[in-house]
């Protein structure tokens, strides 16, 4: 059964942009949050270009491996300037959460205009026996508060941002999570938790 995961880099002080992120500026200067991408040796199996770290790899490839379809809001999907007619995943497709209508730059992208439930049912058929990943902290903040989210991952670089825009915004209420897993890498550290039900 399909799971609803996120798996963000964030910096230490819980940023996953730096300032002023924006069309065409896309993180802001918070891209060091990505450093790690390129920071190895070893290729990764599902995102060419990317050399990481020996720990960061398998890690990386496993989760990513599992992802069958992306959600992402309208701010990251115009921040990421449409993610260039594709998806942030090589192979999955991207559903994208928008108050207004907007034309899909492929077919591998997908418009939801009624509501998050909505863009997490189709996410999932899209997925099929894979999982979802929530793009953005707005999105997974509401997830979050719908109950939908399943597992976070977060990927922390070691740095402090001091401004940009927030993985977590205000919940109403604490969610519990559980640590499944934490793997250190030179540049980054991997934290895995299962949403508490």
């Amino acid at each position: 059964m399909s799971r609803v995961i996120t798996a963000l880099s964030v910096s230490a002080d819980g940023f996953i942009t730096g300032r002023d992120p924006r069309p065409g500026h896309g993180l802001g200067d918070g891209g060091v949050l990505f450093d790690w991408y390129t920071s190895g040796d070893v290729a990764s199996g599902l995102f060419p270009g990317f050399t990481l770290t020996a720990a960061s790899a398998r890690f990386f490839d496993a989760v990513g491996g599992r992802v069958g379809a992306s959600l992402a809001g309208h701010t990251t999907y115009s921040d990421s300037e449409d993610f260039a007619g594709g998806a942030p995943h090589p192979t999955a497709p991207l559903v994208v959460l928008s108050h207004h209508d907007l034309a899909p730059a492929s077919e591998r992208q997908h418009i939801v205009t009624t509501g998050l439930a909505d863009a997490v049912s189709l996410a999932k058929r899209l997925a099929g026996d894979k999982d979802v990943a929530l793009m953005g902290g707005v999105i997974t903040t509401e997830a979050l508060k719908a109950g939908l989210v399943d597992e976070l991952v977060l990927h922390v670089v070691p740095v402090l941002l001091g401004a940009g825009r927030r993985y977590f915004h205000e919940l109403p209420e604490h969610v519990g999570l559980d640590i499944v897993q934490v793997v250190p890498a030179p540049d980054v550290t991997h934290i895995h938790y299962e949403v508490r039900r």
